[in-house]
């Protein structure tokens, strides 16, 4: 104890004093973070269990390249080609909230694309989970935008 006295002490003294308290702050951090009392026999945690890592092993990583490369076509509508003209972003928003207001829409249904071309062309482009689905989804976006102006690209996700 006699060591951070002195050293108080000396920090008293230096013209420095500013930045000697913070020197001196720092060292007496860092030694009382040195000073932990662990057992010098502390065994290693034990290893994983077999069984959970081949669980973990059989699991496919959640890969989209495939079905991403129909994105890469020339004629395929991407969100990008949505117009940016106040009517079509109003039948866009006005397709979207009639899929988001029906609570028997699965996930996949809620989070496909739809994408109002400056034509006033509706694009619906994803993966639902049944036929069901991408029937009411394509018939929620004639109610709103007319039959003849949605083109149903939607897909039945395969089990």
């Amino acid at each position: 104890m006699m060591f951070p006295v002195t050293f108080v002490r000396l920090i008293m003294n230096s013209n420095f004093r500013i930045i000697s308290v913070g020197s001196f702050c720092a060292l007496a951090l860092a030694s009382v973070t040195g000073c932990e009392n662990k057992p010098a026999n502390t065994p290693p945690p034990p290893p994983q269990s077999p069984a959970r890592t081949d669980v973990q092993k059989s699991v496919p990583a959640a890969d989209n390249t495939a079905r991403n490369k129909g994105d890469m076509a020339a004629d395929a509508k991407t969100p990008t080609d949505q117009s940016e003209a106040q009517a079509d972003i109003k039948t866009t928003a006005d397709i979207r909230r009639a899929i988001m207001d029906d609570k028997t829409m699965s996930m996949n249904a809620q989070n496909c694309k739809i994408i109002t071309d400056k034509a006033g062309m509706v694009t619906l482009r994803g993966v639902v989970n049944s036929q069901a689905e991408k029937d009411s989804v394509a018939a929620k976006a004639r109610i709103i935008a007319g039959d003849a102006k949605v083109d149903n690209q939607l897909e039945v996700k395969v089990n």
